[in-house]
């Protein structure tokens, strides 16, 4: 299934979303280019949106809808290396790393220095140009979020939000913004799910065989 056929699929089934449809292609669109230029993806959020960086993370980084074997030079690799067998249980994965996991940091920085720039450190000492974050905030105004946005920025990274129809502080500071039309954080996140399984899906079918898995 070819990306538009995925974000098409998308809109038919979730006709609220329509309104986000320029903004889900961008995010699409710099994602792509960030993995086709050999770059990574990193993620935060608090709460469900944190969860959702997990999330994001399970899907992007091991096959979600189609297979992803390993390519023929790198199962040579692990021959010569005695480990030939490994290849059949590994699979092809897009770079990212889910900032809310880092539990010893963000205790001790949240302890030391401040939770407010718990993600905005791990942007500075993970990211680097041509990288994207991914920022998720309901409200679009969480305090640690949008200081990582703002490193990330200073860094050269692209930034994508994922938020509620407001967009808060979050929509300025974003290269895209993804803004749900909707107000009440349960619902916000709710309607999050489907965006990102999309884009993970689309990235997955532009860089992967489309072998069902």
């Amino acid at each position: 299934m070819t990306y538009m056929c995925i974000f098409n699929e998308l809109l038919s089934s979730h006709k609220c979303l329509e309104p986000c449809r320029k903004d889900i292609l961008g995010a699409f669109d710099i994602l792509k280019r960030v993995y086709t230029s050999g770059g990574k993806v990193l993620l935060c959020g608090n709460g469900g949106s944190a969860a959702d960086c997990e999330h994001i993370v399970g899907e992007l980084m091991k096959g979600f809808r189609i297979k992803r074997p390993v390519p023929e030079d790198f199962k040579l690799k692990l021959a010569m290396v005695g480990a030939d067998g490994i290849a059949d249980y590994i699979q092809g994965a897009l770079p990212a790393i889910s900032l809310v996991s880092q539990n010893s940091l963000i205790t001790a920085y949240s302890n030391d220095v401040s939770y407010e720039y718990a993600f905005a450190q791990q942007v500075y000492g993970y990211g680097k140009s041509g990288d994207a974050l991914i920022a998720i905030s309901a409200s679009g105004n969480a305090v640690s979020v949008l200081n990582a946005c703002r490193v990330a920025m200073a860094i050269g990274m692209e930034v994508i939000g994922l938020t509620g129809e407001s967009g808060g502080l979050l929509h300025d500071i974003c290269d895209v913004c993804i803004r749900v039309p909707f107000a009440d954080t349960e619902t916000i996140q709710e309607n999050h799910l489907p965006v990102y399984h999309s884009i993970c899906a689309a990235l997955e079918s532009e860089f992967y065989c489309n072998s069902t898995i």
